[in-house]
């Protein structure tokens, strides 16, 4: 039997491509991971600490504007290794940073990632970068959201059904007015709001007392 994997993906800030590779949960857990662009221009790691492991990504959003700036997590190294979809995102744009988890999960998450971070550098180069990544999706998404909230499809694994919006850049936050445990939706591309179209019901997660 062979060992289980990790598929780990991100994009370079410097020349935009797609960097994905595949590491055995051995390699994960033995030491610290490097995986750089082969354009030599950037370089996600992931490095053991422990019982935890902190992963610093190059930011494909907003790396472009500060080039120094990393993004940095610190996760359960067994979260790391079971989860079927870790998403590092920019605190600024919401866009993400990087995946890990199941090949099928990280590639799905790399393609909207890749549409997305394409509909942001042509709106920067054509200097027409407006409130949201992608005005129209975004006030489809809201439009869908109200229809399902309309419905009572919205609640909390609390059990409230009270909650708040916080619309960001790329993506809309659902936020539960009791516990404060948060749902993030994509909102930046076709493909984020076919999946919501497709949903009948939201669930937040809800957070244990």
């Amino acid at each position: 039997m062979s060992e289980e994997t990790r598929t780990i993906g991100y994009i370079c800030p410097a020349c935009g491509n797609a960097v994905i590779a595949q590491r055995t949960a051995f390699q994960l857990c033995a030491g610290d991971t490097v995986l750089p662009c082969p354009c030599g221009k950037s370089e996600l790691r992931i490095n053991q600490r422990g019982d935890v492991c902190e992963v610093k990504a190059p930011c494909p959003s907003c790396g472009r504007e500060h080039r120094v700036k990393k993004h940095r997590a610190v996760f359960d190294t067994n979260i790391l290794l079971e989860r079927e979809l870790l998403a590092l995102c920019c605190p600024v744009s919401a866009l993400g940073c990087c995946y890990i988890g199941t090949e099928g999960h990280v590639f799905r998450a790399m393609e909207q990632l890749e549409q997305a971070v394409d509909k942001l550098r042509m709106d920067g180069q054509t200097e027409r970068r407006g409130t949201f990544l992608d005005d129209v999706v975004m006030e489809e998404v809201l439009a869908e959201l109200k229809d399902i909230a309309a419905r009572g499809g919205v609640k909390c694994g609390c059990g409230s059904m009270d909650y708040r919006v916080k619309v960001r850049y790329s993506s809309v936050d659902l936020v539960c007015a009791r516990c404060g445990a948060a749902l993030r939706l994509p909102a930046a591309t076709q493909d984020d709001l076919a999946a919501l179209c497709a949903r009948d019901s939201l669930t937040i997660p809800g957070r244990k007392d």
